[in-house]
């Protein structure tokens, strides 16, 4: 990077609970990248066009959280393979030249946490929820599950939305309701992206031979899912996994420098602590 690209932020509605900051700028310190800066600025789908449009060559690049992943394709130049996969970007890179290109590392993000768990193929799998997370997960299944994933979803529409996600993604799917949910615990891996309290009420069904819980909401944390998956003797990969891993992948991408894992996990660690004593 020239010395005139040194800004970065997040970028969503709403913001103020993003661990990206956090995350970003303890890369910066641990990489020594003094002169770079990492900000997080409420930004609804209205304001996204006149933002990008304001922003100037010191920009580096932008992490997108909801409501954005989406509505940022238009006014791309670029969008990488797997970013169109799952027609949804969380990360913008800014070249020399100021193309805009989209990227998506919430996809090989959820890859790498898996196998940091130990989860490297699984035969069958399960996803609660329809959104834009829940694609990327279907994305990120294809090198995981070997077999079918059944999703368990609320509505019509996204039932729809979900199963031509996976016939666009080459994955076996299964629509079920999303009354039916328990039922997913039969599988060996489950991925929960549903926001926080959505599971609250399966946490009685939990059994006693849990395989793996992937629950991508990291605060408050664990969530009561979770919390019950640890006591049956489950393996549980959480939301900070997560966020942790796809942070890493946008440092490199941003700055050309590899994200530091260990540095960025510690600090949003200390975050969610610190949040949790507050």
């Amino acid at each position: 990077m020239t010395d005139q690209h040194h800004r970065a932020a997040v970028l969503g509605s709403p913001i103020a609970h993003s661990l990206s900051p956090v995350l970003h700028r303890a890369a910066y310190r641990a990489l020594g990248l003094d002169g770079w800066t990492y900000e997080a600025h409420e930004v609804d789908e209205a304001g996204l066009p006149a933002f990008v449009a304001g922003l100037d060559g010191s920009w580096a690049g932008l992490s997108l959280t909801m409501p954005l992943k989406r509505a940022i394709l238009p006014l791309l130049d670029e969008v990488s393979a797997v970013a169109t996969d799952v027609e949804a970007v969380n990360t913008v890179l800014f070249g020399t030249d100021g193309r805009r290109t989209g990227d998506n590392t919430d996809v090989p993000g959820l890859v790498a946490a898996l196998r940091e768990r130990g989860v490297e193929k699984v035969d069958s799998a399960a996803v609660f929820g329809a959104g834009a997370t829940a694609t990327s997960t279907l994305a990120a299944l294809r090198s995981v599950c070997t077999g079918p994933v059944r999703a368990y979803v609320r509505g019509a529409l996204r039932a729809q939305e979900m199963f031509e996600a996976g016939e666009r993604l080459g994955v076996e799917i299964q629509i079920r309701p999303w009354e039916d949910a328990r039922k997913a615990f039969d599988y060996p891996l489950v991925v929960s992206t549903t926001p926080k309290g959505a599971t609250d009420h399966l946490v009685g069904d939990v059994p006693g031979s849990a395989g793996v819980l992937f629950d991508v909401v990291y605060d408050p944390w664990p969530t009561p899912l979770a919390a019950a998956w640890s006591a049956a003797g489950g393996k549980v990969v959480g939301g900070l996994d997560l966020l942790v891993h796809q942070a890493v992948l946008q440092v490199e991408l941003m700055t050309g420098r590899p994200g530091p894992l260990a540095e960025m996990r510690a600090a949003g660690e200390a975050a969610l602590r610190a949040r949790s004593a507050g």
